[in-house]
């Protein structure tokens, strides 16, 4: 949208008119991008298919996990409380790699932005995606910038109405295709698909796919650059991550400047600028600003208007680049007529090698936690009442509850052993305590907690007071090998109670 378009004027005097009235309210002036084609659009086309594909296509993809665990390669499964990434799988207890996925991310985030500005927004933010293929719906039913501003402005008529029909009914299409994509990350997709259309699925999915359907229709069709500008506080921590030496979209007005029309700039004696003040880098930016103004927090980092201004160069013969991606170090070396500083030295820097280092650290560390970590763990509460049961042969008797948790996806035979108190027997409260014995065997289902309670027998003149033992769950087919975990327990006596 620019100033000088005709169509918009009245939009354009009546928000001039809020403003200056002190209003707290000022209309929206609608933004109609132009479509454009270059490097920079082309790639936002290939990020937006990947980031659409990944999204709408990653719960159907299947991955076998034996016959105990679900086949689907990415799932939230609440219900059982896993998590579910292809080969990995994630406990509520192991919630501290999700965690540091998300720290990952975040940092991940700041790397970037510090490296070239708000790539992020401009090309893969789900708002912009999702906005960006609503603009497409947009040229397809209305056709392209000027005649979307004629229809704008037109009256309403049965044409007009159409068209408008048509185009909210394939947003609302598309709006709905993605909140029924979000639910078959929760649940099994081709289960829950037939479930949804036959009616039978929880209320909890039809309540999800409505509120995100709404959201979608409403924030990508109509709001669009309003959530980035106002909405979203992202843009307002990235600038605090910029600086001189950030690749940003940026206008060379040494160059540009002063401006002149195509007829003025052709004559020599007028020493005009290279902006001829055509509004291309305008009509295409998808948020409406003039990016001859500066950097501003409207400014996604894109680079479509950079495909604009370098097609109006080409057109009337002048070096690409009046508008172009550099750091501020670079644009004032360029003004004064110095080289380029060499990108890898302006990446390789303080700052993006520090978030590199974090960044690198937290990921290595979350693999080496991953390859390590037990697939077989043993928890035990030692009973608190009674603490202990004296037998009437003089024997004394504790009770534990255990849980073995088996984190494969096969059962596994597993037996109890204990470590610190010689001569101490086990069983269960299926077993008749003259069968006791130093090891029980059992077998622990396959993905699942064992849940069960325990007694420890001790022999006829243990030492009194409380005795520090260990119990031990081994996996008999894999031994020491990610299938062993030991805990510490107390074991109390008559003369010594353990708290």
């Amino acid at each position: 949208m620019t100033a000088t378009d005709p169509g918009l004027a009245k939009v354009l005097k009546q928000k001039d008119t809020d403003q200056g009235s002190g209003a707290l309210y000022a209309a929206r002036a609608p933004v109609f991008p132009r479509k454009i084609d270059g490097p920079f659009r082309r790639f936002k086309w290939a990020v937006m298919a990947l980031c659409l594909i990944i999204y709408w296509g990653t719960p159907w993809l299947r991955w076998d996990r034996g016959a105990f665990s679900p086949s689907q390669a990415v799932l939230v499964d609440m219900a059982h409380r896993r998590f579910y990434m292809f080969a990995i799988e994630i406990w509520p207890h192991e919630f501290y790699f999700v965690a540091g996925l998300l720290i990952m991310a975040g940092i991940g985030l700041f790397l970037v932005t510090t490296v070239v500005g708000r790539a992020w927004c401009g090309y893969a933010c789900p708002q912009t995606v999702w906005t960006d293929l609503y603009q497409h719906v947009d040229r397809l039913i209305d056709g392209d910038r000027n005649a979307q501003m004629r229809l704008y402005k037109a009256p309403w008529t049965l044409s007009k109405l159409a068209r408008r029909l048509a185009k909210w009914s394939i947003y609302l299409v598309i709006a709905f295709m993605t909140g029924g994509a979000w639910i078959f990350y929760f649940a099994d997709a081709p289960t829950l698909s037939r479930d949804f259309w036959t009616g039978t699925a929880d209320p909890i999915a039809y309540a999800t796919v409505g509120v995100l359907t709404a959201t979608t229709f409403v924030l990508g069709g109509f709001m669009r650059e309003q959530v980035c500008i106002y909405m979203c506080p992202w843009p307002r921590i990235q600038s605090a991550m910029l600086d001189e030496k950030s690749l940003l979209v940026t206008y060379k007005h040494w160059r540009g400047e002063p401006r002149g029309s195509l007829k003025t700039a052709a004559d020599p004696a007028l020493k005009i600028g290279d902006c001829i003040d055509c509004h291309q880098c305008e009509a295409v930016c998808p948020t409406g600003i003039d990016i001859r103004e500066g950097s501003q927090l409207g400014c996604i980092t894109c680079g479509l208007c950079i495909d604009a201004c370098d097609r109006a160069m080409a057109q009337i013969g002048r070096p690409r680049g009046l508008i172009d991606y550099c750091t501020l170090e670079d644009a004032t070396r360029e003004a004064h007529g110095e080289p380029d500083a060499p990108v890898l030295k302006t990446m390789l820097r303080a700052r993006t090698l520090i978030y590199f280092g974090v960044w690198a650290g937290i990921g290595l560390g979350l693999l080496f936690m991953l390859g390590t970590r037990t697939r077989l763990t043993l928890s035990v509460a030692k009973d608190r009442n009674p603490e202990f049961v004296q037998l009437s042969g003089g024997a004394v008797r504790d009770g534990f509850t255990v849980k073995v948790r088996n984190m494969e996806d096969r059962p596994r035979p597993v037996e109890l052993t204990t470590a610190g108190e010689p001569g101490a027997l086990l069983y269960t409260d299926d077993m008749d305590e003259r069968l006791a014995r130093p090891v029980l065997n059992l077998t622990a289902p396959a993905d699942t907690t064992l849940r069960l309670r325990i007694y420890v027998l001790g022999p006829n003149g243990a030492k009194p007071g409380p005795i520090t033992f260990r119990l031990t769950a081994r996996d008999q087919a894999r031994g020491h090998d990610r299938g062993q975990d030991s805990t510490p327990s107390l074991f109390s006596t008559p003369e010594g109670n353990g708290q």
